[in-house]
């Protein structure tokens, strides 16, 4: 079994809370827009971690991460890339390569909204963590835990993180 954190939309911001809330997982995967290496940087210090760049990625980090990440833990076929859709509205080149690679988990960011859907077409599970970030349209910052155990996503927990602007009282 592998623990692992899952969070994406940083968008330069480092949540504070993965120190907390990802203290007993085996790695950190970052589902894109990180917006700065040193976000990066802070999760491989605490944790081994995995990322893909997404849209607002500069070379910086596109030189070091992939568009895509293809793996198999523990009898499970992963793939996570950043813009990806959604069962039912995948991006077209996501549900041709979804089609040829069969994942059974499939994670994406992008929308700063977060899903879990199964897709029994596909046969695979959807994750997108949200966002940890400031920057974007939602309103409350998330995270995803879940393990990985013979073949199967298991114990998945969705952590909000409160509100991404603190309102000020007079």
């Amino acid at each position: 079994m592998i623990k692992i954190g899952l969070l994406s939309d940083t968008h330069s911001y480092f949540p504070e809370e993965v120190y907390k809330y990802f203290s007993e997982v085996d790695e950190i995967w970052h589902a894109g827009d990180i917006g700065n290496i040193d976000v990066l940087n802070k999760l491989k210090a605490f944790k081994p971690t995995r990322a893909v760049w997404g849209n607002i990625d500069g070379q910086d980090i596109k030189k070091f991460y992939p568009l895509d990440m293809t793996i198999e833990l523990e009898g499970l076929r992963i793939w996570m890339t950043h813009i990806g859709g959604y069962p039912g509205k995948y991006a077209p080149r996501i549900k041709k390569l979804l089609e040829k690679t069969k994942p059974g988990l499939f994670i994406s960011g992008h929308s700063h909204i977060l899903k879990v859907i199964p897709d029994k077409k596909l046969n695979l599970l959807h994750l997108n963590p949200g966002a940890a970030g400031k920057e974007g349209f939602h309103q409350i910052r998330t995270l995803m835990r879940f393990n990985i155990d013979e073949g199967k996503v298991k114990d998945l927990e969705v952590i909000e993180l409160g509100p991404k602007h603190i309102q000020k009282t007079l």
